[in-house]
């Protein structure tokens, strides 16, 4: 997605725009929902900082989309358009978020456990979303996938131009699609929000008061988790220090001398598939878990 972002930036920029386009990391890295920001105008930029009312949002993990801690529906408009690398219609997801914004669909490629195999997705979101702004031309496109990614072989990024330039042409059906540059609130229409009221500390100074230990565990980190790592242990030689000491976020626990996974923290980087000397460790697409677990419980 930071690639994606420069790669927009860059052809709006050759485009004769002003433009900005930065990345933002949470406090993890691998395995975490990953955003990054465009803007652009004909008039100097002097706005920073996030964009809080996007007039289109690229969504190329359609997986994050129910999940309120990936944020991606914060913000919207009524004018925002979604642009969603998905398998579903956009009425299915019309139906499911249940808005009414103008939705397109870029046809997914097949599922597969290999995520490296998705590693030409974030030229493809940018070709396509480079169309639907209709300010950018398909030598703009080229010159900014050439200059992004120069250091890459050259078959690489004929690959990652290939993908683009085929976004960016199924797009030509959404031409009645206008991506509407948002207004700014203005402070004479600014409503104060509906506060809930609290009482009042007897202190001079008040501050935020901790009441008991060990509330991080309240944070479940897997709800944007895409693979899930499965042990097999018929294969696992009880190793244990190994997945459990490279877990960046502790979610290997021991029981019984048999490493085990917690799924409500794990956040699926897969990091200890990496580690496992003996390879007792693989993984399934989320969504195939969670369908295995559904089976499992109408068994029971």
């Amino acid at each position: 997605m930071k690639t994606a972002s420069r790669i927009l930036g860059n052809a709006l920029f050759r485009a004769g725009y002003e433009v900005q386009d930065a990345p933002r990391y949470g406090a993890e890295r691998r395995g975490a929902p990953i955003f990054a920001y465009v803007r652009a105008d004909k008039n100097p930029i002097n706005e920073r900082g996030i964009i809080r009312n996007p007039d289109l949002v690229i969504v190329a993990d359609d997986s994050l989309l129910p999940i309120p801690a990936a944020g991606i529906l914060q913000g919207l408009s009524e004018h925002t358009v979604l642009l969603l690398n998905s398998h579903e219609s956009a009425s299915t997801w019309q139906q499911r978020l249940n808005i009414r914004n103008p939705i397109i669909i870029l046809s997914a490629s097949e599922e597969t456990v290999d995520r490296a195999e998705l590693k030409y997705v974030g030229a493809t979101c940018a070709g396509a979303a480079a169309a639907l702004l209709q300010v950018i031309s398909h030598d703009n496109l080229k010159q900014a996938i050439g200059e992004e990614l120069q250091e890459l072989p050259p078959k690489v990024i004929e690959k990652n131009l290939q993908n683009a330039l085929a976004a960016f042409d199924s797009m030509a059906t959404y031409k009645d699609v206008k991506i509407v540059e948002g207004t700014c609130v203005q402070a004479q229409d600014y409503e104060v929000p509906q506060w809930v009221d609290f009482p009042f500390e007897q202190a001079s100074v008040s501050s935020p008061t901790i009441h008991a230990g060990l509330t991080s565990v309240e944070v479940k980190t897997g709800l944007w988790r895409t693979l899930r790592p499965i042990i097999d242990y018929d294969l696992c030689k009880r190793c244990w220090w190994v997945c459990s000491s490279f877990c960046p976020d502790g979610a290997i626990t021991v029981s019984e001398g048999k490493p085990e996974i917690d799924y409500d923290h794990c956040k699926g980087c897969l990091v200890c598939l990496a580690q496992c000397p003996p390879h007792a460790i693989s993984a399934i697409p989320e969504s195939q878990a969670q369908q295995q677990e559904r089976e499992a419980e109408k068994q029971t």
